[in-house]
């Protein structure tokens, strides 16, 4: 039987250097169909995304997100955060999703694929759940992205609460929002390439 690895705890992951996240020169807000076809042209010569959904959070009893409000592609370069309101830009978010022959990896995304079948009515192809990898490799939880990160470059990666729960819904995001959901996608990339996948 093998023996499980361990996985850093948060004091542990605290004390080490801060992972690079992409600054907002490297991240491209998509919130037209221009800009959604361009994005498209760039992501398709890609063999893998790293992929990511945020949603409006509910805060009432029994009710119901219409998210996914924004979808978060990127690759080793950069991160596009497309905008969801948009028919277009939804349009191209599900044909890319839909697309065959393309990893799509990233953390806790059985929640996200069920929201895009809702929402965008396409059933996403190659979506790779990057806590299954490790699980196979040997560590018995969930990892997460903060773990994966400890475990394979020995970095912190910064996740702003703030950000987490503010609203993605709004037509206007931050740039501390753009530079949460891009990261979130930029590292889980970062990630399937440190796997050898």
């Amino acid at each position: 039987m093998q023996a499980h690895k361990p996985t850093p705890d948060k004091e542990a992951i605290a004390l080490l250097p801060e992972f690079e996240r992409l600054g907002l020169d490297r991240i491209s807000l998509v919130s037209t169909g221009s800009e959604a076809h361009q994005a498209h042209d760039q992501l398709i010569v890609a063999k893998a995304w790293g992929f990511d959904t945020e949603s409006k959070p509910t805060f009432r009893v029994g009710e119901q997100s219409d998210g996914p409000h924004i979808l978060q592609l990127a690759t080793a370069e950069r991160a596009w955060v497309f905008q969801l309101h948009e028919p277009e830009c939804r349009a191209v978010a599900a044909d890319l999703l839909a697309r065959g022959g393309i990893a799509k990896a990233g953390f806790g995304l059985g929640d996200d694929r069920k929201r895009i079948v809702d929402k965008l009515g396409i059933d996403p192809q190659g979506i790779l759940e990057l806590n299954t990898i490790f699980r196979e490799r040997g560590y018995r939880k969930d990892m997460g992205v903060k773990g994966a990160v400890a475990v394979l470059f020995n970095q912190r990666f910064i996740k702003s609460k703030k950000a987490a729960t503010s609203n993605w819904a709004n037509t206007r995001l931050s740039e501390a929002q753009l530079v949460y959901a891009a990261n979130d996608a930029y590292a889980a990339i970062r990630v399937w390439h440190a796997l050898g996948m």
